[in-house]
């Protein structure tokens, strides 16, 4: 099975919370990369919910601007800054 990585959706900019560390998520590959790798919990109803979101944009099931949205929400749930940027 081949996954896009490339989707794009308006930038989101995470601020995490000690202000020093920031992503700027624009493609499902930086959203995995971020969530996988950067996030500083990986339990909560939110984030259990943009790994879904990511896996169902990268397989074609869903539409990349619901995986923003829900990246939003995890970092909200998460207590990170999120900034969103829409064109």
């Amino acid at each position: 099975m081949e996954w896009d990585t490339s989707a794009l959706f308006d930038p989101v900019i995470l601020v995490f919370k000690d202000g020093n560390k920031h992503l700027i998520v624009r493609t499902v590959g930086e959203a995995a990369n971020a969530l996988m790798r950067e996030w500083p919990s990986d339990d909560g109803e939110e984030f259990l919910s943009a790994v879904k979101a990511c896996l169902d944009v990268m397989t074609g099931k869903a539409e990349a601007d619901e995986l923003r949205a829900a990246i939003i929400r995890a970092a909200d749930e998460a207590g990170i800054t999120a900034l969103s940027i829409l064109h």
